[in-house]
């Protein structure tokens, strides 16, 4: 079992892969302090969101959809449909997907004067998977161009190429985390003129041992001398049942060795939870991390009581040790 159910999800179905959802464990904090998604209005369906703050004002969010969903917002509080990405299609993809128009989990960044974009293609159940990078000067749907595969995995790798994110560190260096299940977080150095690997080296960060190893959507963001590694446990994709959760670890170094609050390495299963399922907001997950201003900004997924998958920010705090607490 794995957590690829979003093309499952996107058709509308719910109520796949019996899963309880006991023995959280691993720092959890009391759900009932946790904060409800801050205000979202007008197109508010997202799975796998993702956002950048453009250049010139406002926002862009990418997500999981068919041919890339694209939304935009003025004020990161009201999002407008803004069309997708790849309207004419993704043949280069159907390898992957099995001819299935969806693609999974972008990451969406702006550098050097363009947005970039990594993805992902595969098929439920299947490491049979790879991330792509596209790129646009204004980040408008049917403007991106396909700019070829960055990484792949195959049914013996033993890993699983899904869920990219870029990270940039202060000295300039590219590296894309990625991975679901199977073997965990993975990690490879990109070059940054190509965005591509700049060479064979696979770093192994992060892993589980329970729940199915379902841990997945990697998240790295720098601050104050520590790459902190954002990651969803447990399983989406089950409208009010879904048991994702968000958890993070850290590092002084981007390659690892990452531990949560309590020291526990996150290649022996560890990771600190800070946001789970609570009142009528079901399974927070697949978390990335922005700076907009003064704010550090959390952007995930939720599914409400109806079982619907609704976008959700929040914010981040930090304490005088430097763990984030969402607000």
């Amino acid at each position: 079992m794995r957590s690829r159910l979003r093309k499952f999800l996107l058709a509308g179905a719910t109520g796949l892969l019996a899963v309880t959802a006991g023995a959280y464990g691993l720092m959890r904090a009391d759900a009932a302090t946790y904060p409800n998604p801050g205000v979202v209005t007008g197109s508010t369906f997202a799975h796998d969101p993702t956002i950048v703050k453009k250049p010139a004002g406002g926002y862009l969010l990418a997500y999981t959809a068919p041919g890339i969903g694209l939304k935009t917002s003025a004020d990161r509080t009201k999002f407008t449909d803004a069309g997708k990405a790849f309207p004419g299609g993704t043949p280069w993809a159907d390898a992957y997907t099995g001819g299935d128009t969806n693609l999974w989990a972008p990451d969406i960044s702006y550098r050097d004067g363009k947005y970039l974009m990594y993805y992902s293609a595969s098929t439920f159940g299947s490491s049979k998977s790879a991330i792509f990078l596209a790129s646009s000067t204004t980040g408008a749907a049917g403007t991106w161009t396909n700019q070829g595969k960055v990484v792949e995995s195959t049914a013996t790798s033993g890993f699983n190429a899904i869920d990219p994110n870029l990270t940039v560190t202060p000295n300039g260096e590219w590296w894309l985390s990625f991975g679901s299940f199977w073997s965990g977080i993975k990690m490879v150095k990109l070059s940054p003129s190509t965005g591509k690997r700049a060479d064979s080296a696979i770093h192994h960060i992060a892993e589980r041992f329970v729940n199915s190893k379902s841990i997945e959507a990697p998240h790295i963001y720098y601050r104050n001398g520590y790459y902190y590694l954002f990651v969803a446990f447990d399983f989406c994709c089950k409208g009010a049942s879904s048991t994702y959760r968000t958890m993070v670890g850290r590092s002084t170094s981007i390659t690892g060795p990452y531990k949560d609050r309590a020291g526990t390495l996150m290649t022996a299963g560890g990771g600190t939870e800070i946001l789970a399922s609570h009142d009528a907001v079901y399974g927070p997950g697949h978390p990335a991390v922005f700076r907009d201003g003064t704010q550090d900004v959390l952007v995930y997924h939720y599914y409400t009581a109806a079982g619907d998958a609704r976008l959700g920010i929040n914010l981040l705090s930090w304490s005088s040790s430097g763990w984030p607490t969402v607000y």
